[in-house]
């Protein structure tokens, strides 16, 4: 297949439109979602888990012994992000529930233009205020708004640490107090150490053990709770075999009808993280970060015992590379698919999660396995890469070896 270059303007990441036009289109996005919330009255049940933490903290309760909304939810996180969740004890719960959107609003805007960076290129105003106002209808991304997640700001502290210039000052600190607050992505910190930027990975890894030394400090026996025992409760989170779970262990129990798959998910896991952080190795050096990330990020979401669909919004990095790539039906296919929602058009009340017929799999598991055919995709353009480097070919550009990662 013949190889294509791209061009490296701005536009081509979207197609170039007035300001004026971009900014009426965001407004009402943003307007239709704000009144989207208030006709479904939305609780925003993770934010009032967050609040309860943050006060269990200032008042002395046990953080790990609560539950909270008519879901009983308990807190998940390490002590350290507890802490960090004590400013909002301070604000009203409407309030916070406001403040909490428009902060989404505005990490989901700077999500975008780092993808774009990501990418390799540079956002425009008008380019991010587009996308913005159609990447709020992902469904990762729309659930993590509507739930009043975190999981905007922790991609954004990832993906800003990781696109820094290389000898950037403290670069790796950001990636390591990212780790502290939800532990995923550590997995970052161990493809920093494959890529050789030890240094990088060392400032993370010394940045993830002060989250956890203050941590213990202001907290110590919320600490010892969490990393002797409810870190391994695993079950706690919620339940693995439902359609909110979109990770490999969720695939795996819907299409076994197992609750809980044991090794018949443990091993692939394991394999697929080996697989998965290899890949991501391999393609950072071949082409920089820009697959590199998007690997590590999917094979993290796919390994994770529980991964919430709303724990996907690395969508938009990819998707932002897809189209620097040159794959604009790819991309459109890829957006369709995280916009489509089949998960929930599924009968999933009580346990029939655990009872879908064959042709129900792939609609109550859309993520896990665009997740793995994005592996095996760049498995197979890896391996052509090696062999074109076998028969003497030249070394392919940064720009024609990124078009042809997926084919």
């Amino acid at each position: 297949m013949p190889k294509r270059t791209v061009t490296s303007s701005p536009s081509h990441l979207l197609p170039s439109i007035p300001l004026l036009l971009s900014l009426s289109l965001l407004a009402v996005s943003l307007f239709s979602f704000a009144a989207l919330c208030l006709l479904l009255h939305a609780p925003m049940a993770d934010l009032l888990v967050y609040r309860a933490e943050g006060e269990a903290v200032v008042h002395g309760g046990d953080l790990y012994g609560f539950t909270v909304t008519e879901w009983r939810l308990p807190a998940t996180y390490p002590p350290f992000a507890a802490v960090l969740f004590v400013p909002t004890t301070w604000i009203p719960v409407p309030a916070l529930k406001v403040a909490f959107l428009a902060g989404n609003a505005l990490l989901l805007a700077w999500l975008v233009a780092l993808s774009a960076r990501l990418a390799g290129r540079p956002p425009r105003l008008p380019e991010v205020c587009a996308a913005t106002a159609l990447a709020l209808w992902l469904e990762p991304v729309f659930q993590t708004l509507l739930f009043g997640q975190i999981n905007l700001a922790v991609a954004c502290l990832v993906l800003w640490d990781l696109t820094r210039p290389p000898g950037a000052r403290a670069k790796g600190l950001a990636l390591g107090i990212a780790a502290g607050v939800k532990l995923t992505p550590a997995i970052f910190i161990a493809y920093l150490f494959l890529t050789a930027r030890r240094k990088e990975a060392g400032v993370a890894t010394a940045s993830f053990l002060g989250t956890a030394l203050l941590g213990a400090l202001l907290l110590p026996s919320a600490t010892a709770d969490f990393w002797t025992r409810r870190v391994f409760e695993t079950g706690r989170v919620g339940k693995a075999w439902i359609v909110d779970n979109q990770s490999l262990q969720g695939l795996i129990a819907r299409a076994s009808g197992a609750e809980t798959p044991g090794p018949a998910w443990v091993l692939p896991a394991a394999g697929l993280a080996v697989a998965g952080l290899w890949l991501a190795t391999r393609a950072r050096h071949a082409d920089g970060d820009r697959w590199g990330i998007p690997l590590t990020a999917f094979t993290a979401l796919l390994v994770c015992p529980i991964s919430w669909s709303h724990h996907w919004v690395w969508c938009v990095p990819l998707l932002a590379v897809l189209l620097a790539a040159g794959r604009p039906y790819l991309a459109v296919t890829t957006a369709a698919l995280f916009t489509a929602r089949t998960m929930w058009l599924l009968p999933h009340a009580g346990d029939r999660d655990l009872h879908f017929p064959w042709w129900q799999q792939p609609l109550a598991s859309p993520y896990p396995l665009l997740g793995l055919a994005l592996l095996a995709g760049a498995a197979l353009a890896l391996r052509r890469h090696g062999r074109t480097l076998r028969d003497g070919g030249a070394q392919p550009s940064a720009r024609i070896s990124s078009a042809s990662m997926i084919r």
